[in-house]
């Protein structure tokens, strides 16, 4: 393990003198990749810095021990030595957990898709259900949640909705929501009492910025109309609404949520640059999962990952068996701890292989 952390240090350092070069300086792509690169592992670096003085320490505490004839230093070396070893067997655990591959895009924010699925209505409804749960989660992290477009369902709901979610680790944290999410419940239209099956997907995409991807202004067709629904006299008036379309890949996103031309567009070009980078990523997720077959995270749109049953008020996330009885305070935004037993499980996975390669 010393040999990878210090090879890691080198790096570490190659990186911080590259940073000071004129010619990075002015590429600003490169730049903003080393500088991410670089606060990636400078907590590693930091790490292997006090575990060397720390087994550097031991090593000295045992010559002391071997070779002094003072029984109070003897005893001091001993008092030291313990107090070490406990030291580094808590950084040999520590620095496992930093040496974990990292996904690279964790540190991105966050493109959130929630569409209604099978169930009619009532997936409308169940939809609009997880936007509010996603909502008020984002709320409790501080994160900015910003919907881009939404159609609304005929009695209630959403039949599909767009948010764009910033913050710290915010792809990192809702990637785990990608999927198909179940709900089993008596819908209001049922008279006769019966349970009801009904779904909404949700597709979390690591959010593209400017330096992810070339995009060619001339591949993009600009549409402009007017806004429908909330939004006062500027409603039907002005042509506010826009609608980009990517040529090349047929890829259409629209946005009317502002009343400013300029701010609709720039929260469709969000949307159009994530959509068009998760081609690649897809590719990224597809590699990966060839790799690791039970890992929770595949951004897998079709897979059914969690069930929330309103009759025995629990709440079942498929993927690693996880079952809850507080579905009224989940739905009302409380995930953290499904989403900290996933991040627990895919860790598990990763640390196995980040110390077969050590």
């Amino acid at each position: 393990m010393i040999e990878k952390l210090a090879a890691i240090k080198n790096r570490f350092n190659e990186i911080a003198e590259q940073m000071s070069d004129p010619e990075v300086i002015s590429d600003m792509k490169k730049f903003v990749q080393l500088n991410k690169d670089y606060k990636e592992l400078e907590p590693i670096v930091e790490a292997y810095n006090e575990y060397k003085d720390v087994v550097e320490n031991i090593a000295s505490s045992k010559e002391i021990i071997a070779e002094e004839t003072d029984d109070d230093f003897i005893a001091m070396a001993k008092e030291e030595l313990s107090t070490l070893v406990k030291r580094k067997e808590e950084m040999d655990e520590e620095i496992r957990v930093l040496l974990i591959p990292k996904d690279p895009q964790d540190a991105k924010n966050a493109i959130l898709e929630i569409r209604a699925g099978t169930g009619g209505d009532e997936a409308s409804i169940f939809a609009g259900d997880l936007y509010r749960m996603y909502q008020k989660y984002c709320e409790s992290k501080g994160w900015k949640f910003e919907t881009v477009d939404i159609t609304e369902g005929t009695v209630g709901g959403f039949k599909e909705v767009i948010v764009n979610v910033s913050g710290k680790e915010v792809y990192g944290t809702l990637k785990y929501e990608s999927g198909v999410h179940r709900v089993q419940r008596v819908p209001q239209t049922e008279t006769q009492g019966r349970v009801h099956t009904s779904a909404a997907t949700v597709a979390v995409l690591p959010e593209a910025e400017e330096f992810d991807i070339d995009l060619n202004p001339g591949d993009i067709r600009k549409d402009t109309y007017c806004s429908s629904g909330p939004g006062g006299q500027s409603v039907n008036t002005t042509y506010s609404a826009i609608r980009l379309t990517h040529i090349p890949s047929g890829i259409v996103v629209t946005c009317q949520d502002e009343k400013s031309q300029l701010k609709n567009f720039d929260k469709a070009m969000k949307v159009l640059r994530s959509r068009i980078y998760e081609i690649e990523h897809k590719k990224y997720l597809d590699e990966i999962s060839d790799q690791r077959k039970t890992m929770v995270s595949t951004g897998d749109r079709s897979a059914k990952i969690r069930t929330y049953n309103y009759s025995q008020g629990r709440v079942t996330d498929h993927r690693i068996g996880l079952t809850l009885y507080n579905l009224n305070n989940i739905i009302d935004g409380d995930i953290q701890e499904i989403i900290d037993k996933l991040q627990m499980a895919e860790n598990a996975e990763r640390l196995k292989e980040s110390e077969s390669s050590l």
